[in-house]
């Protein structure tokens, strides 16, 4: 589980791709110091498991179902990631709660500066997940939507998200990784399960 504060921009130092797999090694300095094999990092707001590492590095492997529902597969070498370590018990949540299981990718399709903030527009297959002024994860990182159509949604970084995440990068056609916010999921969930058993006494006994 992760926050989408984003903790370190690394960088992709090695890659080897097979058909529909990937092994990566990302250069990093702040998540590597507590670091242990079987640790999860997200990159790119993807949860990966941590195979190997040294003090300045750790490596990763993309297995086929996230090499095709991910974005990573786009990644060469020197490419700037957004990393974050898994949420500590002990921490603050500063974000949303973030699973690291990206649902889609999407698409920049617009890019503009208003005052401090730089807005980006984003395609996606399906944006019934997403509601203005919720949450959302891009590539990572926690943000809030300002603006939402059927296949559209629009967030906004303030300076600081744009210095220390690789989203300040980013520019029109480039493609992110999305989570919709897990919440969201779960209610469509309940709600498409039948309601057999649910009763006025029964809610009365929860409290309802």
């Amino acid at each position: 589980m992760f926050t989408g504060i984003i903790e370190e921009k690394g960088r992709l130092q090695a890659i080897k791709q097979d058909n529909q797999s990937l092994q990566l090694v990302m250069q990093a300095s702040k998540v590597t110091t507590d670091l242990k094999v079987g640790d999860s990092i997200s990159v790119n707001g993807v949860c990966l498991t941590v195979t190997d590492f040294t003090a300045t590095s750790f490596q990763v492997d993309v297995i086929p179902e996230t090499f095709r529902g991910s974005s990573l597969a786009q990644l060469s070498r020197q490419s700037s990631v957004n990393l974050e370590r898994a949420m500590a018990a002990n921490g603050r949540f500063g974000g949303h709660f973030v699973s690291g299981h990206v649902d889609a990718t999407g698409k920049i399709t617009r890019v503009w500066q208003e005052d401090n903030a730089k807005y980006y527009q984003i395609a996606v297959p399906d944006s019934r997940y997403i509601s203005n002024k919720g949450s959302v994860a891009v590539d990572g990182t926690s943000l809030t939507v300002f603006g939402v159509t059927d296949h559209h949604f629009t967030i906004s970084l303030i300076p600081e998200t744009q210095q220390a995440t690789v989203l300040g990068e980013k520019k029109i056609g480039d493609t992110v990784n999305v989570e919709f916010d897990m919440l969201a999921k779960y209610m469509e969930r309940l709600l498409q399960q039948p309601a057999e058993g649910l009763t006025e006494d029964k809610l009365e006994q929860y409290g309802f």
